[in-house]
């Protein structure tokens, strides 16, 4: 088994873009259609809520959202960022699905989170698509709060990437940790993942391939990336 660290990763992204001339659009576009793939395998019996944040990840969940109204799936989006400060290729996928007509909510501070479990009461999937592989330390509020709240829900869990508040390198969880069922995580598992205590809360691994040249995951594993 071939682990990522955090550093690799971003190497991996950085370098599929500046050398091998792959958009991050289309990385993002692959991952996001490798995770619809993954739901309807799995089997989708209901509605299924993607919580995003404001970075890559958030914008893999704009696009995993598109990807599962495509195939007439009940999908709602739930944001805790100001839209308006979203750029790059998640700014771009937000854009794109405001247009298409999926309900998007966004969290604001005004917001009463006591109206977070109607949002998810009759959910079959919920997916985290909140904080990414560069998040590092606990996550800040609201979003511990909103990660105990979804992990008290009874639908199904899957994480994009990794789950919100375990660390990509340490496999360290945080004290608001997203239980995942399963995981689609990207390119390789990370290092993290082999950690004793992370199982608990990845749930079921499955790596997706979005695209990046097999050449140069070899050459980033074999290069040993600082951490």
């Amino acid at each position: 088994m071939r682990y990522l660290s955090r550093a690799q990763i971003r190497a991996v992204d950085r370098r599929a873009v500046e050398e091998f001339g792959l958009s991050g659009l289309v990385l993002m576009e692959n991952a996001a259609r490798g995770c619809a793939d993954l739901l309807c395998r799995l089997g989708i019996r209901g509605r299924v809520v993607i919580c995003c944040g404001g970075g890559n990840n958030a914008g893999d969940g704009f696009a995993l959202a598109r990807h599962l109204d495509l195939r007439a799936k009940e999908v709602s989006v739930l944001l805790w960022s100001d839209p308006e400060k979203l750029h790059g290729d998640a700014a771009t996928n937000l854009a794109i699905l405001q247009k298409t007509g999926v309900p998007i909510h966004v969290f604001r501070e005004a917001d009463d989170r006591g109206n977070l479990p109607d949002q998810l009461s009759d959910a079959d999937w919920i997916v985290d698509a909140l904080l990414g592989t560069g998040a590092q330390g606990p996550p800040r509020p609201p979003l511990d709060i909103v990660l105990n709240l979804l992990n008290l829900c009874d639908a199904r869990k899957l994480a994009i990437d990794l789950p919100t508040g375990l660390d990509c390198d340490t496999g360290e969880a945080a004290e608001t940790t997203f239980r995942a069922d399963h995981t689609a995580t990207f390119v390789a598992p990370k290092l993290g993942f082999a950690a004793p205590g992370a199982k608990a809360y990845l749930g079921l691994v499955h790596v997706l391939d979005i695209g990046a040249p097999r050449k140069l995951i070899d050459e980033v594993l074999a290069e040993g990336v600082e951490l």
